[in-house]
């Protein structure tokens, strides 16, 4: 079920575009939009959850000129110092995961200089929202810890990963209860409604929809908004005909085949030493 309380069909963004994400989960004026984003992410409990932060990069509409990122992150941190990272990774890129862990490590240093105390340092939690399936299983939210392998008690705590993974978000296959379920329904299906769905009740999530659809953008947002996916488009394409051309005829036939004969991606990618990425331009199976 679905309302609309001035009866006005939205047209909401897609979030995963770099204007939108920034405009939605960086603005300084409506923090209770991220708030409530990582509050649901990591399930804290009450008494333990969210309620202030810092955004250290708060959203500023860009030249179109300088539109040039395809990372895109929010830097956060809470009453307690503890920094969040939150971003937006639109394509699997060749050692990503090293790159995620250097990202965080790095903030995680930067906090002191060198000479001062190391007690001063501060955790550090990285949320990934990925376009693109990356870590074994079925569960589209995982959290990454450094535990002890033997008693699995988290002792080194100040490093967390945690990754939302779009694809494998079944919004058909379940209720769409939980918080941290309707965020993620926001963030996947947004560009394909056009009401605020019934159930959404977190004042947070109410706003990041109002925040998303078009009729509350400015014409310079709205434009910088759709450079942005024009962007987006243009480099997929260039990269389906570089792939095309590397790769060659035969091997995109085979790939093919060995796909619809229900052979897995990772065994297909081996088989002919091309990444995922790769194996999927030519299935065509990117969003």
């Amino acid at each position: 079920m679905y309302i609309n309380i001035d009866d006005t069909v939205m047209k909401f963004v897609d979030i995963k575009n770099d204007i939108a994400f920034r405009k939605i989960f960086g603005n300084e004026n409506k923090k209770e939009i991220l708030i409530s984003f990582l509050n649901a992410v990591l399930e804290l409990p009450k008494g333990k959850k969210i309620v202030k932060i810092e955004i250290k990069n708060p959203f500023q509409l860009p030249e179109i000129k300088d539109l040039k990122s395809s990372i895109l992150d929010v830097k956060v941190t809470d009453e307690r110092n503890i920094w969040y990272i939150v971003e937006m990774q639109v394509e699997e890129s060749d050692g990503f995961d090293k790159r995620v862990q250097y990202y965080t490590a790095k903030q995680y240093s930067s906090q002191i200089e060198v000479g001062e105390d190391y007690p001063k340092l501060k955790q550090v939690i990285f949320i990934g929202i990925l376009n693109f399936d990356f870590f074994d299983g079925d569960d589209y939210l995982t959290h990454h810890l450094i535990t002890n392998k033997k008693t699995g008690k988290q002792e080194l705590s100040d490093l967390e990963f945690n990754f939302i993974e779009l694809p494998k978000f079944k919004e058909d296959e379940i209720k769409i209860e939980s918080l941290i379920e309707k965020w993620v329904y926001f963030i996947k299906k947004a560009p394909n409604l056009d009401v605020i769905p019934e159930n959404v009740t977190d004042e947070g999530l109410k706003r990041a929809y109002e925040d998303a659809d078009k009729h509350n953008w400015s014409k310079e947002e709205l434009l910088a908004y759709d450079y942005a996916s024009m962007r987006k488009a243009d480099e997929s394409s260039k990269t389906k005909r570089a792939v095309e051309k590397a790769i060659g005829e035969t091997v995109r036939k085979s790939v093919i085949s060995l796909y619809k004969n229900g052979i897995d991606l990772n065994i297909i990618s081996l088989s002919f030493e091309i990444s995922i990425e790769q194996v999927k331009q030519i299935l065509n199976l990117n969003d």
